[in-house]
């Protein structure tokens, strides 16, 4: 068992917060990001009937400028919170989130809708980076995939429920709508944020905000084996996931003719996410990091295997197909709080840069992997599974390197 003096750095830096509401609030902000993604799902052929778009696979674009803006974003997140403190820069980030939604409200072509989508994923940038930093400010190690893995148990929790709940409020309204909630939870997010969460990072361990000093730092997060190596698998793992995510609504609806239950396949699917995670901050304590992800990542890539044989051979019915992209999504649920954990876990020096560099680099390699998937949808669920398959191998051949083909080890401590 890690001394627990290392587990666990100082709490007193979130006070007066207390644990739990620590826990929520991380999640509530990281929250942002899925909920302005999946929200959107269900309104897709809306949005191509009020903007007159007849190419479906151009309605993806709606998510895929969201996730691009989200990317980019995170290069200068993570310096500026390091030279300037995180309570700042977050909520800039969560102003941006709300104004951007408000521009989606009123935005009278498609082009200035993508343009604000693009400006929604910038603004979680924010909030996905500044979350992750801040959980490496108070904690360290197993301590940290714990407090990751529960707030990512909620973060996670929300693609159950957002395509349904797009649905309802599509239902009382008209796609513009669901820009209206996204506004509303935004707001209260920010205000939850400004008035509860403290400055986390003291001004003495703050960085100069210069090209010498953000230059060093990304630096020493691209060269660390560790930090790499597991943003790189992360990507691979990110990237089939937002292929599924993207090929979803077609998958479900063109493939399967699930019409209006489309929402409650998706959930049902997601659901198996959280369960994950709970699962995950349970027992990532005892078992360790590397011993749940690798393992989950040999079994994803399985799953993988037997979805692509199942779709070459034409022999995947709804019921195979949602077992399958269920599996996915747990092993994603063990995966991926891990993977951020151990990535994160040589850099509490350089914690916001390498926040920024990680998420960029999954965000961005994970966005053209399940874009290049989402755009090759043929009106079959090949695409997607081979997709899938070529997306996990990748990740477990980048562990393998990471690890120097040892599975499932710790180097010298219990991670």
């Amino acid at each position: 068992m890690a001394d627990t003096s290392a587990d666990t750095i100082e709490i007193v830096r979130h006070r007066p917060m207390g644990f739990t509401e620590f826990v929520i609030v991380i999640a509530a902000i990281m929250a942002l990001n899925p909920l302005a993604m999946d929200m959107m799902l269900p309104a897709l052929p809306n949005i191509g009937a009020s903007f007159h778009i007849d190419v479906a696979n151009r309605l993806q674009t709606v998510l895929s400028a969201f996730v691009i803006g989200f990317g980019l974003g995170q290069f200068a997140i993570g310096p500026l919170s390091d030279s300037f403190g995180r309570r700042r820069v977050l909520i800039g980030g969560m102003v941006v989130y709300a104004v951007a939604s408000l521009l989606a409200i009123a935005a009278p072509s498609f082009e200035l809708l993508l343009l604000a989508r693009a400006l929604e994923g910038l603004g979680t940038a924010a909030t996905r980076v500044i979350a992750t930093s801040i959980v490496r400010d108070c904690y360290a190690g197993r301590r940290m995939a714990s407090v990751v893995s529960l707030a990512m148990m909620v973060f996670i929790a929300i693609p159950v429920i957002a395509p349904a709940f797009g649905q309802a409020v599509m239902l009382l309204t008209q796609w513009r709508g669901i820009f209206v909630v996204l506004t509303i939870y935004g707001i209260v997010a920010l205000l939850w944020t400004a008035v509860r969460l403290p400055e986390t990072l003291p001004e003495n361990e703050r960085k100069p905000f210069s090209v010498a000093a953000i230059s060093t730092a990304f630096h020493a997060t691209l060269t660390n084996r560790q930090t790499l190596g597991y943003a790189l698998a992360a990507s691979g793992i990110f990237g089939a996931v937002l292929a599924y995510v993207l090929s979803s609504q077609q998958l479900f609806t063109g493939v399967y003719h699930l019409g209006h239950y489309f929402p409650l396949a998706f959930a049902a699917i997601a659901v198996t996410i959280a369960v994950a995670g709970f699962l995950n901050a349970r027992l990532v304590g005892r078992l360790g990091m590397r011993v749940i992800s690798h393992g989950a990542l040999i079994g994803c890539v399985v799953i993988a295997l037997v979805s692509f044989t199942a779709a070459r051979l034409d022999m995947l019915p709804l019921w195979l197909f949602m077992t399958l992209s269920a599996g996915m999504m747990f092993s994603f649920g063990l995966m991926f709080a891990n993977f951020t954990a151990l990535a994160m876990e040589p850099q509490r020096a350089n914690a916001g840069t390498a926040s920024s560099l990680y998420g960029s680099i999954t965000t961005l390699l994970g966005m053209a992997a399940g874009a290049a998937v989402g755009q090759a949808f043929d009106g079959t669920p090949l695409p997607f599974a081979t997709g899938f398959l070529a997306c996990t191998a990748s990740a477990l051949v980048i562990v393998l390197i990471t690890e120097k083909g040892r599975l499932f080890h710790g180097h010298g401590k219990p991670v």
